[in-house]
């Protein structure tokens, strides 16, 4: 058998290599390297594809969050309630614009924020939720939003593993008053380095995103409000042109491996599989086990026999170094699930024989 990829990068291209190199040449050819006519083409492809008003592109996802807070006109101390399992970047912003991050523990069935435990997280400084897409299903948006709307609050979304989700109806980056996403490679929709875009169906939020995302300039030279600079290279959005037109198959495809690794675990009592929410659709960024008690063992075992595997993540946000000051609450659910959880290898171009290979060694550690 050939090598397991957690992420196989480079048999993806191999599909769409004459595509990709295609579309690289046209730009060296160019030489448009900066807001050339490919980073405008794939915003007004992305915001038809998802169904979203206005697609401003950034840099990165880390970017595209801290541009869509500085949007929202806060000021120091202003809190801002997350949850306390997800990747780092969605509360480091925060931190940087000198916010003040709320906790709140996860469901332990979704991974997502817990939204029976935020009311009561809201004070007379809370100005936003973000609630965190994590693994790539969307999070209770109709009870976040209820109590957005009932406290004033806003609600920015950080779609960066669900691109694609939908919730009900909607697309996740529709579900709030902003959504962003990042396209780091390993993304469900990734370019070949980093890069990001930020969702809103708001005229005026778009109109002030486009600014701060540039320098704070609506005219070039003219500084209206505090910008930073973040922007998309032309030469990853020729790649996310090209790659844009396959992600509906790409879901797909990460969805049936998905289904596979159900059918081959479902019997395997020491795990337990991930849980699909009736109201959201699930994109498979990751396919995440919860696997109480021997977790890193067969971690172990696993690598032994060839078959990489990633624990997001390790660590609690408010247990990390740098962000232990701003609570000394215990978060029993994420706690739980940083010494639980086990996501085995997904992509595009994944194979039922060797996803029955990895359930295999599964169940032979289980079971002899």
């Amino acid at each position: 058998m050939e090598k397991i990829q957690m992420v196989d990068l480079g048999r993806q291209y191999q599909d769409i290599k004459t595509d990709v190199d295609h579309a690289l040449q046209k730009v060296l050819n160019s030489s448009s390297f900066i807001n050339g006519q490919e980073v405008r083409d794939f915003s007004v492809q992305l915001s038809k594809w998802n169904q979203s008003a206005h697609v401003i592109t950034c840099a990165n996802g880390t970017d595209g969050l801290q541009i869509a807070l500085m949007a929202l006109d806060l000021n120091p101390g202003d809190e801002v309630i997350v949850p306390s399992f997800t990747y780092i970047a969605t509360v480091e912003v925060i931190a940087l614009l000198g916010l003040v991050p709320v906790f709140v523990d996860v469901d332990p069935n979704t991974f997502n924020i817990d939204v029976n435990q935020i009311e009561s997280k809201v004070s007379d400084r809370t100005k936003v939720i973000v609630p965190v897409h994590l693994y790539g299903q969307c999070a209770d948006m109709d009870a976040i939003n209820a109590i957005a709307n009932q406290n004033k609050l806003f609600v920015i979304e950080d779609l960066a593993q669900a691109i694609g989700s939908k919730y009900k109806d909607k697309k996740a980056g529709n579900l709030g008053h902003i959504g962003v996403t990042s396209f780091f490679p390993s993304k469900n929709l990734g370019c070949f380095g980093d890069g990001g875009a930020i969702f809103t169906n708001d005229d005026e939020l778009a109109g002030k995103i486009k600014m701060i995302a540039n320098h704070g300039q609506s005219k070039k030279y003219y500084h209206d409000i505090v910008g930073v600079n973040s922007r998309l290279d032309t030469l990853q959005a020729a790649i996310l042109n090209v790659k844009l037109k396959k992600l509906d198959s790409y879901i797909e495809a990460r969805q049936r491996a998905a289904s596979c690794y159900d059918h081959h675990l479902v019997d395997v009592s020491s795990v337990v599989v991930p849980q699909r929410m009736k109201d959201s659709t699930h994109v498979f960024h990751q396919y995440t086990l919860k696997i109480p008690g021997r977790r890193d063992e067969i971690k172990s075992y696993l690598q032994n026999n060839g078959i990489p595997s990633m624990i997001y993540y390790p660590l609690v946000i408010p247990d990390q170094q740098a962000y232990k000051h701003y609570t000394g609450e215990l978060f029993p659910i994420s706690k739980s699930l940083s010494e639980t959880v086990l996501s085995l290898p997904m992509h595009t171009h994944l194979k039922e024989e060797t996803i029955a290979y990895i359930c295999g060694k599964v169940k032979e550690f289980f079971h002899g």
